[in-house]
Parts: C-alpha cells; sequence; structure tokens
C-alpha cells in the first residue's frame, strides 16, 4: 500500500482526467527544453518524457508562433499539456484558446487589468492556471516591506494573487513558490500552506546539473512531502530534462509514497567485495529503465550481509568470488555464476511479473 504522510487537505481540480489534489497521488511533471515552434522535436521530446514516467509536461510559450504550434502539439499527444508564459498576456489567452490544458504565469510580471484578462479566458476555456512566484520576479512593494526576498515575501505575494482570482470567482488554482535558496523554498510552502488549501506544486528552482539538482531536490521536495505538502512536483536538471523522472520518483519511492519503477538497493562496496558491484548496478539500471511497475532489487556486494539487508527485496543477488546467491525476499534458492547476473536475473523478473499479472 503506498504511504500519504500527513497529507494536507486542498481542494481538488482536474488535468485532461489527471486529478491532482490531497485525494490524487502525487504527479511528476517536467518541461520540454525544445524549441516549441520546432512541433516534431518537441512531441518527441514529450514522448521521451512520458516512456520515463512524466505525467503533465510544460512548454515555453516566448512568441505567436510558439502559440500556433500548440493546437498541433494538444493533438499529437495524450498527457496534459501546459503553457508557460511571462510577461506577454495575449500569448496565455492565445494559448488557452488553442486548447491547451493550463498555463503557468507569474502574476507578479503582469498588471493587474492584464491578470483578469487571462483569468476570463481561463473560465471560458475551462483551463488551470498555475500562480508561479519566484524569487526572481517578487514585486517590488513587496521587497522592500519585507526587507530583501523572504519566504514571508514570497507566500505574501502568493496570496495577493489569489485574492485577484478569488475576486473574479476562479479557483481552477495551483501555486507554486519556488527559490534556488532550498531553506528558503521550505519555508515559503510551509507558510503558504498554512493560509490556503489550493493544491501546491514543488520545486527547487535553477537547481542546476545532474548531481546538485538531485541533492537541492531530494532536500527540498523531500522535506515537504515528508510533512504531507505538495500535490505535484517536478526535478528542475540543467539539460535532457528526461534526467529528471529517476530523480523525481526515486524521491516518491525513498518516501513511500509512490511504488512506481525499479528501487534498486545496492551497497556500497568494501574489502569483502569480490564481484563488480558498479558495473552489475549500471548494467542493470540500464536494462530496467522506463519500468514502470514496481520491483525492489537489491544488488549487494558480498554473502556476509547482503540477504539480510535485503530481506525485504522482490529478488536479489548477494556476491561471493565469481558467482552469487540469488535470493527471492530474502530467501537462497540458487547459485548463479557471475557472467550470468544480469541474464538471469532479468529472467527472473520477467517471471516474477508473469506471476503478478495471473494473480491480478
Amino acid at each position: 500500500m503506498e504511504f500519504q504522510p500527513k497529507r494536507r487537505k486542498t481542494r481538488m481540480i482536474s488535468l485532461r482526467g489527471v486529478p491532482i489534489g490531497s485525494e490524487a497521488p502525487i504527479v511528476v511533471q517536467s518541461m520540454t527544453n525544445t524549441d516549441t515552434r520546432d512541433i516534431d522535436a518537441t512531441c518527441a521530446q514529450i514522448q521521451a518524457l512520458v516512456d520515463g514516467g512524466c505525467e503533465i509536461v510544460r512548454v515555453a510559450v516566448i512568441d505567436a508562433e510558439c502559440v500556433d504550434a500548440l493546437k498541433t502539439i494538444r493533438k499529437k499527444i495524450a498527457i496534459p499539456l501546459i503553457a508557460d508564459i511571462h510577461f506577454h498576456y495575449q500569448l496565455a489567452i492565445d494559448a488557452m484558446r488553442q486548447g491547451v490544458d493550463g498555463i503557468r504565469i507569474n502574476p507578479g510580471n503582469l498588471a493587474k487589468g492584464k491578470i483578469e484578462e487571462i483569468v476570463k479566458a481561463a473560465k471560458s476555456t475551462q483551463a488551470v492556471i498555475r500562480i508561479g512566484v519566484n524569487a526572481g520576479s517578487l514585486q517590488k512593494d513587496l521587497v522592500l516591506e519585507y526587507g530583501g526576498v523572504t519566504a514571508e515575501a514570497l507566500c505574501e505575494s502568493a496570496m495577493r494573487n489569489i485574492r485577484i482570482f478569488e475576486e473574479m470567482d476562479f479557483d481552477r488554482i495551483k501555486l507554486s513558490l519556488k527559490s534556488s535558496d532550498v531553506p528558503m523554498m521550505i519555508d515559503a510552502y510551509r507558510l503558504i500552506a498554512g493560509r490556503t488549501d489550493y493544491p501546491l506544486h514543488l520545486g527547487v528552482t535553477e537547481a542546476g546539473s545532474l548531481l546538485q539538482a538531485a541533492v537541492k531536490s531530494a532536500v527540498g521536495i523531500g522535506t515537504l512531502l515528508y510533512e504531507g505538502i505538495g500535490d505535484t512536483i517536478r526535478v528542475s536538471v540543467t539539460g535532457d530534462p528526461c534526467h529528471e523522472l529517476p530523480i523525481a520518483f526515486g524521491i516518491l519511492r525513498s518516501l513511500k509514497i509512490r511504488k512506481v519503477g525499479p528501487e534498486i538497493i545496492s551497497c556500497p562496496t568494501c574489502g569483502r567485495c569480490q564481484i563488480n558491484l558498479p558495473e552489475l548496478v549500471e548494467r542493470v539500471e540500464k536494462a530496467l529503465e522506463g519500468r514502470k511497475s514496481y520491483i525492489k532489487v537489491a544488488l549487494m556486494g558480498c554473502v556476509v550481509n547482503g540477504p539480510g539487508e535485503a530481506a525485504e527485496a522482490d529478488i536479489g543477488i548477494a556476491g561471493g568470488h565469481g558467482f552469487g546467491m540469488m535470493f527471492k525476499k530474502g530467501v537462497a534458492y540458487k547459485k548463479v555464476e557471475e557472467k550470468d547476473f544480469v541474464p538471469v536475473l532479468l529472467e527472473e523478473i520477467a517471471s516474477l511479473d508473469d506471476e503478478r499479472s495471473k494473480e491480478a
């Protein structure tokens, strides 16, 4: 059973049939880094993201040509499509008329009158609006009032924008309060979580390259999810957005919030290890890449602690000198030569999958 730690109660919204809020699983999303005007490249990257488990995708809309591409992109993909808009309110209105499921705007970059026009369009098209607040575009008066960019200022900016939307009787809202400063990001989400019941999208913005992004996101997103705060997440990684998804699902798996894909347990290795464990882990990860159904695989370097430490794994191998002992749920049942580790392991995983499908 999936674990939902002290989940904050929120309103529910829906994006093309994907429910978002406290009564639904945490949703993983990403954003393309292709030129949206290049429809083929954008759709190809979206498909690669979908293959990796992405459930909502966002694309940058920088001009009218991008808007024109949205209708075709919407027809070619199955998951919800979000248009990311900055500064130009008319692009937001036109994107919604092209059939996107939602838009992401930063109201701090727009005049109140323009926000009201966007809301009117969203009401007529049934689009969802994500109110994005971040440290880089905080209103100047709030920066002065709070003595700089602070969690309190980010929260107040979000509340100011919410009031505009609610005055227009619009509540198809999702909120994000992002910062590259992890403690500030955590504090801002904690504050807004106590002041409103709208769904929250979590992320550490501008998190950096792969390793740095993984660390910052695990700390920031993971802390809030453990406290029950957050309804959608994105791990921001400089470069290929497909690298975001294993980190995002890894965070969810580690907190026992969602059991999705392969969870691989492997020891750090020590002087007892007599197999090439790093290579084994890399090969198994590659072989199971893109897998949607959950399985827990233990790859341990020796037979001393391996079986006990991996007792709860669905399947695993504890290595010896040129051989390994295969385990199921901590019980040894087959000796395998090192050269056969990967093919035998994959055969056994396929067998487990068949057993599960028959039981379902």
